[in-house]
């Protein structure tokens, strides 16, 4: 919790003041009842007081100052809500090597799955590109807020050799900048974009991933790359088994320098719990809330309760 005006919390210093005096006044009655010496004559002079229901009537009161006081101070918590606007771009890698079944029940299947969930994951209103690639990178989705023809794109996806990396970056950069420009011409301020791209193996063709960090860098678009396979990876290619670890230098070298975050999945439910996180990340951001009107509620449930409580056992407001 914190507070969005702490000078106020100084009044806790007048409440605490309060308090002290109360506490001081009853060691004085304490103190001016013990000099009568004839205890039977205190009993039929002083009637008999309420005792702790007196003191904790008070301290209602002095709880329900210091709740007031806190409400001046506007505290407020931090509470997770969906973005209102943004740009992502899904780029997954469609390479042979996703036939590898060292994830059940193959790379490709399992990533399917997990970028449906992450499509599910996202708020509406965040726009939601796909690109795919291989051999070279192709934008099977516009940047749109419909979820049902991504969906439909991730089901038709196809394999095929090479991997371009680098090409996968260049054509999700191109996609948002297209859809930013689009943005413009109607008016609309360009949102913040940000590009997630999935990969099991090597740039192998195309234009290398140095220049597609740099050009993401200079479009000042954060790349955040995913890791997805384990180092023991086959592939049968013509009855010859060819091995298909996964190239995490490369993959978190392009994240570590555009800004972006870097995982690593070696499961289904690793992909699965990455999309999720990535998800969280994108499409909520945290803010303030005001929890102030809390506080003011229980100041003034606490205040009546003391002089309730004070009218009823001594006649008396305190």
């Amino acid at each position: 919790m914190t507070f969005q005006s702490p000078l106020w919390l100084l009044g806790l210093l007048a409440v605490l003041a309060l308090a002290a005096f109360y506490v001081v006044m009853q060691l004085r009655r304490r103190t001016y009842a013990a000099r009568f010496t004839n205890v039977a004559m205190l009993g039929s002079l002083v009637p008999k007081r309420p005792g702790w229901r007196r003191h904790l009537s008070f301290g209602l009161v002095v709880v329900a100052l210091g709740a007031l006081v806190l409400s001046l101070a506007q505290p407020s918590t931090e509470v997770r809500v969906p973005r209102e606007r943004a740009t992502v771009i899904m780029a997954v890698d469609v390479s042979l090597s996703m036939q590898a079944t060292d994830i059940e029940p193959d790379r490709f299947a399992a990533m399917q799955t997990a970028a449906k969930q992450f499509v599910d994951i996202l708020p509406e209103r965040i726009n939601l590109g796909l690109v795919s690639f291989a051999g070279s990178a192709t934008t099977l989705v516009t940047p749109t807020t419909d979820r049902a023809s991504v969906r439909t794109a991730i089901d038709n996806l196809e394999l095929a050799e090479s991997t371009a990396i680098g090409e996968a970056v260049f054509t999700s950069l191109t996609a948002i900048q297209n859809y930013q420009s689009s943005l413009e011409d109607t008016g609309e301020q360009a949102a913040p974009a940000r590009v997630i791209l999935l990969s099991d193996g090597y740039n192998t063709v195309g234009r290398p991933d140095t220049q597609a960090v740099e050009a993401a860098i200079g479009a000042q678009i954060p790349v955040s790359t995913i890791a997805f396979g384990t180092d023991f990876g086959t592939l049968d290619l013509e009855g010859e088994t060819v091995p298909v670890p996964v190239d995490r230098a490369t993959l978190e070298s392009i994240a570590d320098q555009t800004g972006g975050s870097y995982s690593e999945a070696a499961s289904a439910e690793e992909l699965e719990q990455v999309y999720a996180d990535l998800g969280s990340q994108i499409g909520y951001v945290t803010e303030p809330q005001d929890i102030s009107p809390w506080f003011v509620r229980g100041g003034v449930l606490f205040a009546f309760l003391g002089v309730v409580l004070s009218l009823l056992w001594t006649n008396r407001l305190l």
